[in-house]
């Protein structure tokens, strides 16, 4: 009972003195992970609320290795003042941590600043924050935090890059570091010369003097936190996906399974969550018989349509669409294909709104099924999505050595006066299957194709294709597409979502490090 007493009013003072008593960073100096120690501070400022520690942890220590018992106490104080701001550190894929720690962040009262130094100690890297905690990161110069704090005023997200000793700068440019309005990101390939270098995502290549020497710590203030691919670790093949005020909605192939095309909604197109299925079992389309393939969720005036792929009576692949007063459904099938073919299966549909209002729809020929040429057209909507009007065109054809014997999977969005069209080719379950991109000054086009594909694959990821591409709030544009683990293509666990940010450069899109397998700030 005495020793109670005692841990409940030491607990009273940390609590006073805003010390963290949960996580704290793991890397504190006490703490099991730690290997080095640093010395930093700054005072830069950013904005978030949001808190998923794991603050369900109500004993003294509670992993924070900082030697005392893990004693339960009584937490329901009114004494001691609620904290005014709080301070989210989310920490890079790299972070070393326990077990204990499930979470890749930490929450604790009060502003925390971090002047971006990285020191190497043996095999690790570690930052000093503000508040005392020293997180340790696997690899030299491998420190990536994001501090987002509601002390004080909000802030536009900012990118801070600090150089290693050996960065070759000019006498103009003093300062060890430089900071960016948005997000600027590293793929983490050094290129190796005569000197080093790293390609950032804005177009800068800063240089090291020595072979593989470039070292480059990373922190983002005001972002939101950072995330890892996948955003979806399932099999969810054809991602279609829907910006929709605050929120986005997803759907993917699903298929013969009895529920079809599942609904997925997110509000930062990371974290998503079950949302039922455009149509649920018992509940197909009178015409369809099986294959719902490459759906999407569309906003049509009052209302949302469905369109997708599956197999007609006649046993042709052919477009179908629903319409719904809600995203998430329920979805009434309009009675019929809304695209149907006799001599060719059509699968692929997109949708796509014009500045001017006027509605078009894409889709492929599924020649690749029967030997012949994969053409993908493009043609006028009614206003109520429902219907087609005018004649097809046929905007582009697999006609380049990259895209093997097939293009599909077109996704149309404009953007600085021109039209995309983003689309994939070769197989879908080969390594080569790749998303590439050809621009009109129309939707109906002609369209130039760019010569080489802009996301193939890399690293953790194979076969990335079949995309959606969204323009969110902040000007940034996010590309959502599908991908196999490496050295998994054609098994389980299947087609994965991943998220990687387009940057327009020349006019072009562009996808840096994509596919992603670090940390990167929030979208």
């Amino acid at each position: 009972m005495a020793q109670r007493s005692f841990l409940s009013c030491l607990l009273a003072i940390f609590v006073s003195f805003g010390i963290c008593t949960v996580g704290c960073g793991d890397g504190a100096v006490g703490d099991g992970d730690a290997t080095a120690i640093d010395t930093s501070t700054d005072s830069s400022d950013t904005s978030d609320t949001s808190d998923t520690s794991d603050t369900s942890d109500t004993s003294i220590d509670g992993g924070s290795g900082d030697g005392l018992a893990d004693v339960p106490i009584d937490v329901a104080r009114t004494d001691v003042a609620p904290p005014t701001c709080t301070t989210r550190v989310s920490y890079g894929d790299a972070w070393i941590h326990g077990p204990s720690h499930g979470e890749t962040f930490d929450v604790t009262d009060g502003k925390v600043t971090w002047d971006g130094i990285c020191t190497d100690d043996g095999a690790s890297s570690f930052a000093t924050l503000s508040n005392g905690w020293k997180p340790y990161f696997g690899g030299h110069g491998n420190c990536v935090i994001a501090l987002d704090t509601s002390c004080g005023a909000a802030e536009p997200c900012t990118t801070r890059i600090t150089y290693g000793a050996s960065w070759i700068h000019g006498a103009a440019h003093p300062a060890q570091f430089d900071e960016i309005a948005g997000r600027v990101t590293w793929d983490r390939q050094c290129h190796v010369g005569a000197t080093s270098s790293a390609d950032l995502s804005n177009g800068w290549t800063p240089t090291f003097t020595g072979a593989g020497a470039c070292a480059l710590s990373i922190e983002y203030r005001g972002c939101g936190g950072l995330y890892e691919n996948p955003v979806v670790d399932a099999d969810c093949p054809d991602p279609g996906v829907l910006v929709d005020g605050a929120r986005q909605i997803m759907t993917c192939t699903s298929g013969g399974a009895a529920n079809a095309f599942p609904i997925r909604t997110s509000t930062d197109l990371v974290h998503w969550t079950d949302a039922g299925f455009v149509f649920p079992a018992g509940k197909h389309p009178t015409w369809a018989t099986g294959d719902f393939w490459a759906p999407e969720i569309h906003r049509v005036g009052s209302k949302y349509v469905a369109y997708f792929s599956a197999r007609n009576t006649d046993g042709k692949l052919s477009i179908g669409a629903a319409s719904s007063l809600s995203p998430t459904g329920p979805f009434v099938d309009r009675g019929s294909p809304l695209v149907h073919d006799a001599a060719m299966g059509l699968i692929d549909v997109n949708e796509y709104e014009a500045p001017d209002g006027t509605r078009y729809l894409l889709w492929k020929e599924d020649g690749n099924a029967v030997g012949k040429a994969t053409p993908i057209h493009v043609q006028t909507l009614a206003a109520d999505g429902l219907s087609l009007t005018g004649a097809a065109v046929t905007a582009i054809r697999e006609d380049r050595a990259w895209e093997g014997s097939l293009v599909e999977g077109p996704w149309m969005v404009d953007h600085g006066g021109f039209y995309y069209l983003f689309y994939s080719a070769n197989g879908y379950a080969s390594p080569s299957y790749a998303i590439g991109v050809a621009r009109a000054s129309s939707p109906l086009g002609p369209f130039t194709k760019q010569a080489s594909p802009i996301l193939v694959t890399g690293g953790a990821w194979a076969g990335p294709g079949h995309c959606s591409v969204v323009d969110l709030p902040d000007g940034e544009t996010e590309i959502i597409y599908h991908a196999w683990r490496a050295g998994k293509v054609g098994a389980a666990p299947g087609r994965l979502t991943l998220v990687d940010r387009i940057v327009w450069t020349g006019g072009w899109p562009t996808v840096p490090g994509a596919p992603s397998d670090h940390s990167l700030p929030m979208p």
